[in-house]
């Protein structure tokens, strides 16, 4: 029995039970964790500088009660049922900067408008062959693609690729996870894989456990999956997340009556997507390595542009009808979704808000058009974060001082690297 929160980079962190002691106890009261699992850096090391929890405050424990409808069975570990639980206070109240809890809160602030959102995520990773100790040995040096060339849409897969694909996909149906579609990219070694629509919540809670599923099949295959958003140079792996607005079990985004044409709500939502999401990018680009993903001709957008079924722009209109919807494509594979997706309710709330208009469509490339530019590095996202009224009115100084402490740690770690790039460009020529 695995009882799991999920921490700030979009990861599972918890504790293994007994089951007869889950069922006795813990399903009724809860547990305990270290505080520091929500005030970390990806690589766990306890800092300074978080209010959650440090070492003036002893790294005292913080409660977590399981979210039991989120019980499920994981069919790529055996004999062994996940549930995902909430970090509250010792009085039960949430924990705002929770990433779970800030989703709770932005669906709650979109109630307002009478609309609740659902959500479809899609997803690319790289497959490498051999271990992660593999490549933790070697310095990452080497690393090597699972497959190479271009194989965007091919499903003449090798045996290795076949026999994963099909690995992953009866495991997650048997999970009650079933996939939309598997499909090799245009990158060596790229997947892509897609999930078909629900509830918001439910899309993120499931995406975490998709990348569990991923990793522990990958290990056993003998293969490292990576969901870096830039695994190299030239290759992006990205988060696209496709999200629709609905009142009383209609879609909100289409003029009633026509297949293609946006209503009043669509255009104020995606005027709030290109207005809001520039100030909120620490939530969709966390590291450092996020912001090379976002480079002219990679399918990554460059601008905050929108159009009907354009792959240049931030934001895609697709679909028809009810189905019409839209595709945030900003958002990296290294994303935390419960962030992400928070950062566009948030935006689209912001539209809703103060009615913001939405100017023309772009109709041709987008890397060529005008519009806001996305940030270009870690630095710039957070000091439009920081300085954001939109960040601080939709999730509060709690939750922003929290993630723009989390994003000082990153670029601090950065900047004291020496890299293989560097020695390479200045070794000899210095």
């Amino acid at each position: 029995m695995l009882l799991a929160v999920p921490d700030l980079q979009g990861r599972l962190k918890g504790k293994r039970y007994d089951a007869n002691h889950f069922l006795k106890r813990v399903a009724h009261q809860g547990a305990e964790v270290c505080a520091y699992i929500l005030a970390t850096d990806p690589e766990m090391s306890p800092a300074d500088g978080f209010a959650l929890t440090s070492w003036e405050t002893g790294y005292q424990d913080l409660s977590v009660q399981p979210a039991l409808a989120t019980l499920r069975v994981v069919p790529w570990l055996p004999r062994t049922v996940v549930v995902l639980g909430d970090a509250v206070h010792d009085d039960g109240t949430p924990i705002e900067i929770a990433p779970r809890q800030i989703l709770h809160q932005q669906m709650t602030r979109l109630s307002r408008h009478g609309l609740h959102p659902r959500a479809g995520i899609e997803t690319e990773f790289v497959l490498y062959k051999g271990t992660y100790a593999d490549a933790d040995q070697a310095g990452y040096q080497g690393l090597r693609p699972l497959t190479t060339g271009n194989l965007d849409y091919a499903l003449d897969h090798d045996p290795v690729s076949d026999r994963f694909f099909r690995r992953l996909q009866r495991a997650l149906a048997s999970a009650g996870m079933p996939v939309e579609a598997i499909k090799t990219e245009a990158g060596p070694g790229q997947v892509e894989v897609t999930f078909p629509y629900g509830g918001a919540l439910t899309a993120c809670d499931r995406h975490l456990l998709f990348k569990h599923a991923v990793r522990t099949l990958g290990s056993r295959a003998g293969l490292a999956p990576t969901f870096m958003a830039a695994p190299e140079t030239g290759r992006a792996n990205g988060l696209h997340l496709h999200v629709s607005l609905w009142s009383k079990a209609i879609s909100q985004l289409n003029e009633p009556g026509s297949e293609h044409e946006l209503s009043r709500t669509g255009q104020l939502a995606i005027a709030g997507l290109l207005n809001g999401l520039p100030e909120l990018a620490l939530f969709y680009a966390p590291s450092v390595n996020s912001y090379k993903r976002f480079a002219p001709g990679s399918f990554a957008p460059t601008t905050f542009t929108w159009g009907h079924d354009n792959r240049t722009c931030a934001v895609r209109v697709v679909g028809r009808g009810e189905g019409l919807h839209l595709e945030i494509r900003v958002p990296g594979a290294d994303a935390n979704p419960y962030l992400a997706l928070s950062a566009v309710l948030a935006a689209i709330d912001h539209g809703l808000e103060r009615r913001l208009a939405l100017g023309p469509e772009e109709t041709g490339n987008a890397y060529r058009a005008g519009g806001i530019p996305v940030p270009s590095t870690l630095g710039q996202a957070l000091t439009a974060f920081q300085n954001s009224a939109l960040a601080q009115e939709a999730f509060g100084a709690e939750v922003v001082e929290h993630y723009a402490r989390l994003a000082r740690l990153e670029l601090d770690h950065d900047q004291r690297l020496v890299t293989d790039a560097e020695r390479q460009r200045w070794l000899a020529r210095a």
